[in-house]
């Protein structure tokens, strides 16, 4: 069973929501989620935040957090996990930041490094991966990864 069905299966059955709030990804973890039927059960909405300006009135990340870490960090997408959590009433947030490529690139922060959030019941977690490809491949990438690490931490 792939990690989307898994998702799809464990929030039917436990009558849970899912919400996103993504960045380098721009919709496409949302447009996963709803490839499966009935996804209107457990998904209701999503934010697409790509600007910093949108990740803080939007989703409300501090733009003191922004200005200290920058959009692609640990810091900022706890924050912006939590804030679609909340603003969504859902029982899981997903979140993703991260640079894509070809350009935006640093020696700290190299294209294809991508930060998820991941905001369950009980807690708020985050991890990064360093992905390699084109800008394409590095956000499907991301998508899978996102939807895999919902499904290791369903409750």
């Amino acid at each position: 069973m792939s990690a989307l069905q898994t998702v799809a299966l464990h929030l039917s059955r436990h009558h849970q929501t899912v919400t996103c709030a993504e960045s380098c990804t721009g919709g496409l973890l949302a447009a996963a989620l709803t490839e499966i039927s009935g996804s209107s059960q457990w998904f209701q909405q999503s934010f697409v935040t790509y600007s910093n300006q949108a990740k803080s009135e939007r989703l409300g990340v501090s733009p003191a957090t922004l200005l200290a870490h920058g959009a692609v960090s640990q810091e900022t997408v706890r924050e912006m996990a939590q804030g679609a959590k909340t603003l969504a009433g859902a029982d899981y947030a997903l979140s993703i930041s991260g640079i894509a490529g070809p350009t935006g690139g640093s020696p700290e922060k190299p294209v294809g490094t991508v930060w998820f959030g991941l905001a369950t019941p009980q807690t708020c977690l985050q991890c990064t991966v360093l992905f390699e490809g084109n800008r394409q491949q590095i956000r499907q990438k991301a998508v899978d990864y996102a939807l895999n690490l919902l499904a290791e931490h369903l409750v």
